[in-house]
């Protein structure tokens, strides 16, 4: 089976606009994380999606779902862990719970609740890709040049950017190879995880491209909501 997993296990508020986690700002008329959702629920390729909801906003997010009328049959939710990959595996623990014992060939996609653009193209290719290597990652090719520096005042090193990609969502897996590599990091090797993919490059499974969209923008500052209301059609940039 193949399974959506939306990422919004945080309870952060960085952007200091609201006292609601970003995810749950609005963009134009809907909150962040229903745009996020509406555009997985595009793919019918999925038999399930989960959120990944921080315990305290789990009410809140059944609101929402009532609210704006989503598939309930089809959308589910977890509670949040806490960090990414905990939530990644809270969400493995529902799925098991629901479905029974993941199968050999049970995929998950894992994507950010704050990437509302992401498209049903990208979201095939991560499917497929998922199938047949059992782990990818979505990024576009660098534009600007990556400075390296080990001490964050002189560079260390400045990177050919012809081999640098910058990192999107989703990342997408073979559940029963991500669970397996997971258990046999160190817990040194788990606390510097950054994302899921790490857990394979650290065990030296490869990692799959796929190619991501300039669109597919994470919104984690107050320019980014900005640029993100500009392109829903919400609120001008000069606003």
């Amino acid at each position: 089976m193949i399974y959506g997993a939306i990422l919004a296990g945080g309870s952060g508020t960085r952007m200091h606009i609201s006292s609601l986690p970003k995810q749950f700002l609005p963009l134009d008329k809907k909150p962040i994380i229903i745009h996020t959702l509406e555009k997985m629920l595009t793919c019918s390729r999925f038999d399930a999606i989960y959120l990944g909801i921080h315990p305290s906003w789990m009410s809140h997010m059944t609101d929402l779902l009532e609210k704006y009328d989503l598939d309930l049959e089809k959308v589910r939710l977890a509670p949040g862990g806490e960090n990414r990959n905990g939530t990644i595996f809270n969400i493995i623990d529902e799925i098991a719970k629901d479905y029974g014992a993941i199968e050999d060939d049970d995929i998950i996609v894992t994507h950010d609740a704050v990437r509302p653009f992401v498209t049903l193209r990208i979201l095939e290719d991560n499917i497929n890709a998922a199938i047949k290597f059992g782990a990818c990652d979505t990024v576009v090719p660098a534009t600007d040049t990556i400075v390296k520096s080990h001490d964050g005042a002189d560079i260390s090193e400045i990177p050919d950017r012809k081999i640098m990609y910058q990192g999107q969502t989703p990342q997408s897996f073979n559940i029963k190879l991500l669970k397996e590599l997971y258990s046999k990091l160190k817990p040194s090797e788990k606390a510097i995880l950054t994302d899921a993919c790490k857990i394979c490059v650290m065990r030296g499974t490869p990692v799959k491209l796929v190619d991501g969209e300039i669109s597919n923008m994470k919104i984690t500052t107050v320019t980014d909501y900005k640029i993100a209301q500009v392109l829903v059609g919400g609120i001008k940039e000069s606003d």
